[in-house]
């Protein structure tokens, strides 16, 4: 499985490209970040990190976009820019029909160190040594986006079974509905045509 994981900022937007299935030794791609000018207008700012998450698609065709999910901060118009940047990477990866996954930050955390509270040295630190870098990848965008691909690697499988689970419960309930409403319309059917043949004879009678 390839996996973009996107860190989505305004200024700074980290991207990591990981290869890899759970319980094996995972691989990096590539990493880096889409920079904007902060004085830039707000379209001009989005268009250009279109333009660097178009690229990363381009040239490391991911099966999957793993986008941290926002959640409101006290500083508004932090999160708001969050949020935009995050659309735009969703927009990128739905416009090629790349599904795309959000993790919480304390999922990605608990699933790099084992610690939904670890802070970003720690997820530095051991994205370096699960990808088996020289040294942490800088920023700390960079390295939180490696982290999301590593969580949606690693947590796949289990929200695949989840999703096969529903799935099924939900066909067997339909299944079932659909036996109930046709014993009720035999049951139905069943009544008119006894009611008929009372009828007939009934008149037969008289």
């Amino acid at each position: 499985m390839r996996v973009l994981g996107v860190d989505p900022g305004l200024t700074r937007c980290g991207v990591g490209v990981v290869d890899g299935v759970a319980g094996r030794p995972l691989t990096m791609r590539g990493v880096g970040v889409v920079r904007t000018p902060p004085d830039a207008e707000l379209g001009h700012r989005l268009v250009a990190i279109e333009q660097g998450i178009e690229q990363w698609l381009d040239e490391h065709d991911p099966e999957v976009l793993a986008v941290e999910r926002v959640f409101s901060q006290h500083n508004v118009r932090t999160v708001m820019g969050t949020a935009q940047a995050s659309a735009v990477a969703m927009l990128c990866a739905s416009r090629r029909g790349i599904p795309v996954a959000l993790h919480t930050p304390s999922e990605v955390k608990a699933a790099v160190t084992g610690s939904g509270r670890a802070d970003k040295a720690q997820v530095g630190a051991m994205v370096t040594r699960l990808l088996r870098l020289d040294a942490p990848p800088k920023p700390a965008d960079a390295a939180d986006a490696l982290a999301l691909a590593i969580c949606h690697i690693w947590r796949a499988p289990a929200q695949n079974r989840l999703q096969q689970a529903v799935a099924q419960n939900r066909l067997q309930q339909a299944a079932a509905l659909h036996a109930s409403k046709t014993a009720a319309a035999k049951t139905a059917a069943s009544r008119t045509a006894a009611a008929k043949t009372s009828t007939a004879q009934k008149g037969r009678t008289a």
